[in-house]
């Protein structure tokens, strides 16, 4: 009998592990905290947190003992736990350095471009000459060398939040979330692309 019952019990627990689907879906909402922590740093030249700590939990009060099948699904599919607290993790010393080049492109150059409405920020997360006229012909070059160095920082910045956090696949959603996060930053006056990808002026 004894037997029989825990040949029941492994199967069941076999069943109710086969009907338990983790997702690892794409936290958003934290995404979207994370991003406006580093673009804020960047646009309004703050100084960036010291390390990306969660903040502290209040008590929780004490919860009764577990049952035996709720333990048992604990142990099975602990990633279920995990997920309840999603985070996303920005600060890596690659994120940083990338970090620093940004904050000081954006207070020697990019400003003053964006403030012109000669430069905005694109759809996909990076920024683009809006209108080349706005900047005088002596400092084109420089005007463009300064865009090509952003993007190709941002292009990297969006790759290390993905591989920083074990989802590289999750890059096109950083890319969104930061895209949007610029947008949202922008000062009156700066151009962006909308949806569509036609200018407008905030």
């Amino acid at each position: 009998m004894r037997k029989l019952a825990c040949t029941l019990l492994i199967a069941m627990a076999a069943a109710l592990v086969g009907c338990v689907t983790i997702n690892v879906y794409f936290p958003e909402a934290a995404a979207q905290k994370a991003a406006d922590r580093f673009i804020g740093t960047v646009i309004d030249q703050g100084a960036a947190p010291a390390k990306d700590a969660k903040p502290a939990q209040p008590a929780q009060p004490a919860q009764p003992p577990a049952q035996p099948s709720a333990m048992l699904l604990d142990l099975l599919v602990p990633a279920a736990q995990a997920a309840e607290t999603p985070d996303i993790r920005v600060q890596t010393p690659a994120a940083e350095a990338i970090r620093g080049r940004m904050q000081a492109r954006f207070a020697v150059t990019l400003r003053a471009l964006l403030d012109a409405g000669a430069v905005g920020f694109t759809r996909d997360g990076l920024v683009a000459v809006h209108d080349a006229g706005k900047i005088p012909l002596s400092q084109r070059a420089q005007a463009s060398a300064a865009v090509a160095e952003e993007n190709n920082d941002r292009n990297a910045l969006y790759r290390e939040v993905a591989r920083a956090n074990g989802h590289p696949e999750w890059e096109p959603r950083i890319r969104d979330t930061f895209a949007k996060g610029w947008i949202e930053r922008a000062h009156a006056g700066w151009y962006y692309q909308d949806a569509s990808g036609a200018w407008k002026q905030k």
